[in-house]
């Protein structure tokens, strides 16, 4: 059976640097003007390198137990698929819809993950995932349904679940690889699949946007996605959900700051019940 870690200070800091990192993407993918399968597929590449680089001055090994490799495979494949689907999502509707549809998964993972893992499931969680959608609906000024409107969220809802599956497969491997040997092989799966995107775009455009590619590249993937991976290690899978869901507040705030985007109320109201969310979970996560 898989029980959660105690809660580790060092970690719960590490989460939510990780978060901050990861609430780069949008600031970001405003400067990448280029088809969506092109975007993923050079990030992951970009990404990959780096990863590499750092591992072989890390030492790290990247040799896998027989019993590893399909499920480490097969995270890849989710995590490609993860990435397609929810820019899919974004591209149908807008943000709004895009991200309230993803972050279903804190719900999605409280459900999976007493089927995955073998643990208790917990009422709270499943509570304190309905009170982050809430927030996540409030973040947004306006929300429009339509026909595209539809299929977005059930993209995004795709996106959601494949997250949280590829969440809960990773948790039980953080033990035994390092979180930038499991992202390695995510980005290198990425990258195989959506290979082909070279030969059905033109990559003429791409010099002219590498600043948000090696931006989302170094900073939101090799460094966020690792550091997100690395804190599996200290919570279950449904508390980091729950945690992790302060990243669109980081996104917003790093708008403010750099963009000089100002959120409407019902956005700061949007926040206040996420930060309740999270501060509830890391109370419980401490005791």
């Amino acid at each position: 059976m898989n029980t959660p870690t105690t809660f580790n200070t060092r970690s719960f800091i590490e989460i939510n640097l990780a978060m901050l990192l990861l609430g780069t993407s949008g600031p970001f993918g405003k400067y990448i003007d280029l088809p969506v399968p092109l975007t993923i597929e050079i990030r992951a590449l970009l990404a990959l390198l780096f990863l590499l680089g750092y591992c072989k001055w890390k030492g790290l090994s990247f040799r896998l137990r027989q019993k590893d490799v399909w499920p480490i495979i097969l995270s890849g494949f989710l995590m490609c698929l993860h990435w397609t689907t929810y820019f899919k999502s974004l591209q149908l509707s807008n943000v709004a819809i895009g991200m309230l549809s993803l972050f279903t998964y804190p719900v999605w993972t409280a459900f999976l993950e007493p089927l995955f893992l073998k643990t208790r499931f917990q009422k709270i969680h499943l509570l304190l995932g309905i009170l982050v959608l809430a927030g996540i609906y409030l973040l947004v000024p306006e929300i429009s349904f339509g026909n595209s409107q539809t299929l977005a969220i059930g993209f995004g809802i795709c996106s959601a679940l494949c997250y949280a599956v590829r969440n809960l497969i990773l948790k039980t491997k953080v033990a035994i690889y390092q979180g930038s040997v499991l992202m390695s092989y995510q980005l290198f799966i990425t990258c195989i699949v959506l290979f082909p995107t070279y030969f059905f775009y033109d990559l003429g455009p791409v010099v002219g946007q590498w600043k948000g590619l090696l931006g989302v590249a170094l900073i939101t993937t090799a460094m966020g996605h690792t550091m997100f991976i690395n804190t599996f290690r200290s919570f279950s899978v449904t508390t980091i959900s729950i945690l992790s869901s302060i990243q669109p507040v980081y996104g917003i705030i790093i708008g403010v700051l750099f963009m000089a985007e100002i959120p409407y109320w019902s956005t700061v109201l949007g926040g206040i019940l996420i930060l309740f969310s999270v501060v509830i979970e890391s109370i419980r996560s401490y005791r």
